[in-house]
């Protein structure tokens, strides 16, 4: 445990969250110690982990004693900061009964910048609240946000407004992909900055098959598309930490054209069956940080866009410079997903020392013919992850059918090269190395490019592939004309260059390996146990 650093990740007026580096992926075996001005104050396992109740503009010192006796020590000072308000003083009741809206909402409204609104101990039933810049919103350990489920309860936001000003649209929601009309968040940012949320509390959006789920939930009902947790339209410098998020009625956190958003030590949990929950999509946003964030739900846990083809066409802003650590997603779909509505393109991912577990798919690429030109996927980096129960551990696929009108046309689903065009997407660069995946049942590898528009390169290196001995057949990407399967091999179609080095399989039935359409190949070690 020499090699062991302890960094800073976060620090705010009453809290410092802090990252031990080259220590686990998401927990440790063996728990450690922490010590706050050489008072020990708990155990932990956690790579990632947070010290609250601190007091503003106050110099402190951490140590973190490890199992092996391996002591860490670092400095730190907490911000300034210029008021607490008390969301109760405004009136809030916490009981779960009352509608605590408007007096959390009177409280964000009075705060200055660098003040904290405190919401403490209790059940606070709301609608939307609406966050604005400078602002520190502290949820306390006990207090639960829990949201009304009734739609007259929610603003409607309108997809876009036309500018006065003659410079274009302003937008203001977004439903999978296009600017439609939805109903407010829990918490929604509009074009703030310099703003956090953070606690050991609990936001419950509420939703069930009796409510924001019935029919599948993708309806739109009463003038718009459901809400979600968290919404960040336009927003700069914003930090969510510490929070469990549940039972969103879409999608848990969505982060949309903002810049510079850090998500550390959240708890995201939905039901399995719950449909369209997924935990965070970032859309069109750079420099995002995922970090120590523990995922559990019915869809993909991560799933990285950038809009569809008028989102694309019109404002042409990727997603990129994406970095998650640390996390586990189990569960879900995907654990990590790109796209499917992602017409700008993604650019420079980076995901290391994360756990996937028990979810359909580990990496997930999803693109089609149609996403256009710009819909880029480019310098993809997964690297020291560790799969557990996960049905296929690689899938990219170009033909992806699903949430599109077309999704079963010629067009979208021809196996055979199609002319080259304004709607042809590309994959670039993708890179997997030191990866382990263990209980897997569906295929070790399934990846299919276009044929008119090949994947450029793949290098996998050192990846190790465990098949369960009762898989079940199921079908390795949502594409037309494929058939279930279980323990199939390593799939690989349409890629310019391969790079294959100490690759193991084990326990597949069949061929270890079915390539079609490679240009180039470079294979050092391919085995199967």
């Amino acid at each position: 445990m020499s090699c062991v650093i302890l960094r800073e990740v976060a620090v705010r007026s009453r809290f410092f969250v802090f990252e031990l580096e080259n220590a686990a992926f998401f927990e440790m075996q063996d728990p450690y110690r922490i010590f706050l001005d050489g008072v020990f104050i708990r155990q932990s396992r956690h790579v990632v982990d947070t010290i609250y109740d601190l007091l503003p503009q106050t110099s402190y010192s951490i140590t973190i004693v490890l199992f092996d006796g391996t002591t860490l020590s670092y400095s730190f000072t907490t911000e300034k900061e210029t008021v607490t308000l008390d969301v109760r003083k405004f009136g809030a009741k916490g009981d779960g009964v009352h509608d605590d809206t408007p007096a959390i909402q009177a409280a964000i409204a009075c705060c200055p910048a660098g003040g904290r609104v405190w919401i403490p101990y209790g059940v606070y039933h709301t609608g939307s609240i609406f966050l604005k810049s400078g602002l520190f919103l502290d949820i306390d350990a006990g207090a639960r946000i829990s949201a009304f489920t009734d739609r007259e309860k929610f603003p409607l936001l309108p997809g876009c407004v036309e500018r006065t000003d003659g410079k274009g649209d302003c937008l203001f929601a977004s439903w999978e992909g296009n600017p439609l009309d939805c109903f407010a968040s829990i918490f929604t940012g509009i074009g703030v900055s310099h703003v956090t949320i953070s606690g050991q509390g609990i936001v419950d959006g509420n939703a069930g098959f009796d409510n924001w789920w019935k029919n599948d939930g993708r309806i739109k009902t009463d003038g718009g598309f459901r809400p979600r947790l968290v919404f960040l339209n336009r927003c700069s410098d914003v930090l969510v930490q510490g929070l469990t998020f549940q039972n969103s009625p879409a999608w848990n956190l969505h982060p949309y054209f903002s810049d510079h958003t850090q998500w550390v030590n959240l708890t995201v949990r939905n039901p399995k069956v719950s449909p369209n929950t997924d935990g965070i999509d970032p859309e069109s946003v750079d420099d995002l940080t995922l970090l120590g964030c523990d995922f559990s739900l019915g869809d993909d846990c991560v799933a990285i866009k950038s809009g569809k083809y008028y989102m694309g066409d019109t404002y042409h802003v990727p997603s990129q410079n994406i970095e998650i650590r640390h996390c586990r997603m189990e569960n879900g779909h995907g654990a990590v997903t790109i796209g499917s509505e992602m017409a700008a393109g993604v650019h420079d991912v980076h995901v290391t020392e994360c756990e996937f577990l028990h979810t359909d798919r580990g990496l997930r690429i999803k693109t089609r013919r149609g996403r256009g030109k710009a819909a880029v996927i480019d310098n993809i980096h997964f690297e020291y992850i560790r799969m557990e129960g996960v049905l296929t551990p690689f899938v990219v696929n170009s033909f992806y059918w699903c949430c599109d009108p077309d999704g079963h046309s010629t067009y979208v689903s021809s196996k055979t090269p199609l002319p080259v065009d304004d709607r042809t997407p590309s994959v670039r660069n993708l890179e997997f190395n030191d990866i382990r995946a263990e209980n897997c049942e569906v295929a070790a590898c399934f990846i299919y490019g276009l044929p008119e528009a090949k994947i450029e390169q793949i290098s996998m290196r050192h990846i190790s592939i465990l098949f369960s001995d009762d898989a079940k057949p199921m079908y390795p990407a949502m594409m037309a004309d494929l058939s279930p399967c279980a323990k199939k091999g390593i799939f690989i179609a349409n890629v310019r260059d391969l790079l294959l080095e100490d690759i193991n399989v084990t326990g597949q039935e069949g061929p270890i390996m079915e390539l079609q359409g490679i240009d180039h190949k470079e294979m050092d070690t391919c085995e199967q146990q």
